[in-house]
């Protein structure tokens, strides 16, 4: 029997690769739903191959054009943030993949899991924002998270099998993105078009950007203690710029499990959509005897403060890492116009989260509204 897959954001990097995986594995997987922030024409595409339920279009922008999509396709159009959430109820789905940008993820992966669906998780920010809220309701439904990012996917697969309790470390691997050789005083002269220059991934600009700051690092450090129920003290970042180690787990005997494979997201969304089945598929395997030139370090979070102030954020707890979160969108879509220098990024980020008044256990109505505070306080700074 097929499952049914509904694809939020399935016109960025990670949707069209789903679709892709998809596509492949015909037989297993069927397309009931999908979403877009304002590409309609590639939506378009997507509908007349796919043909889902229905879809949403979530720029309100877009409104005319979405409603006139919709009408010539003959398929039903949710609208706006909100909709994403209506979107997810009217599609029934089996697996809802998650692969939007920010916290507007968050509703409808809650949505999603209060219908029994499981999440494919590729947006960073639900866990950041909503970890505890999501977990829990995970639990409570017996639903699956099923981790997309390869750092996570990777740890999820050294996991199989193993005792919770006999688990030491998790190390997770970075590329160091683009700037890592940099002195401060280069740092301060990086332009938006070099901060989009990954050396290893090709993803959509804000999680770009957030690699070469490091923060994407440490929402990852965030999300891995949510999904894996591990202490931020043995969660630990190491600068790995081939990316073939996409992460690692160390156990209490001193025995460390890796994953391996070649840098392709392809593979990482086939590994959530089946796990923990493997199936085979197109691509050739990693080489081993051509990997020469393995290199690791350690993080500098002096030139890269961003990783440090996730780990703050996990320690001051309550609705701190939400204000993390909404302060680096903040910073980093001023960065992209201009606006602000790539340090500055870091800089109203530790200074909105230092002057935060922290809420503890906050619920979905306090994780929006601290969001929308934090929002305004870094387009002011």
């Amino acid at each position: 029997m097929t499952k049914k897959i509904l694809v939020l954001g399935s016109t960025g990097s990670i949707g069209t690769q789903t679709l892709d995986v998809v596509r492949e594995f015909k037989d297993s997987f069927s397309i009931c739903g999908l979403s877009t922030f304002s590409r309609l024409p590639l939506l378009k595409r997507q509908i007349e191959e796919f043909h889902p339920t229905a879809v949403n279009v979530t720029n309100p922008k877009k409104e005319i054009e979405a409603r006139e999509l919709a009408a010539s396709c003959g398929i039903r159009l949710t609208e706006g943030n909100q909709g994403l959430s209506e979107l997810v109820e009217l599609c029934r789905p089996d697996i809802v993949v998650v692969a939007t940008v920010g916290i507007a993820g968050l509703k409808p992966t809650l949505q999603a899991i209060g219908q029994g669906a499981d999440v494919a998780l590729a947006n960073k920010e639900v866990l950041v924002t909503g970890g505890d809220l999501v977990m829990k309701a995970a639990r409570d439904g017996g639903v699956r998270i099923l981790p997309i990012d390869s750092e996570h996917n990777a740890i999820a697969q050294c996991l199989m099998g193993q005792d919770p309790g006999s688990i030491q470390r998790i190390i997770l691997t970075a590329s160091g993105g683009p700037f890592r050789n940099l002195s401060r005083e280069e740092l301060a002269r990086v332009t938006p078009d070099q901060a989009l220059n990954h050396p290893t991934w090709s993803m959509g600009p804000k999680i770009t950007i957030d690699s070469a700051t490091l923060m994407n690092k440490g929402f990852e450090v965030i999300e891995a203690y949510h999904l894996f129920g591990i202490s931020p003290n043995h969660i630990k970042v190491v600068i790995h710029p081939q990316s073939v180690i996409h992460s690692l787990v160390e156990f209490v005997d001193g025995s460390l499990l890796a994953q391996l494979s070649i840098t392709d997201m392809h593979l990482t969304i086939q590994s959530a959509l089946f796990f923990p089945e493997r199936r085979p598929n197109k691509f050739a395997p990693l080489e081993i005897s051509a990997l020469d030139d393995l290199s690791f370090s350690k993080p500098d979070t002096e030139r890269f403060p961003c990783l440090r102030y996730a780990y703050d954020s996990l320690d001051m707890g309550g609705t701190a890492p939400v204000v993390l979160n909404a302060a680096n969108e903040v910073a980093v879509r001023r960065f992209l116009k201009g606006e602000i220098s790539f340090p500055e990024i870091a800089k109203i980020i530790g200074t909105i989260l230092e002057k935060h008044d922290i809420i503890p256990l906050p619920d979905l109505e306090t994780i929006m509204e601290t969001d929308r505070q934090a929002r305004r306080i870094a387009e002011e700074l």
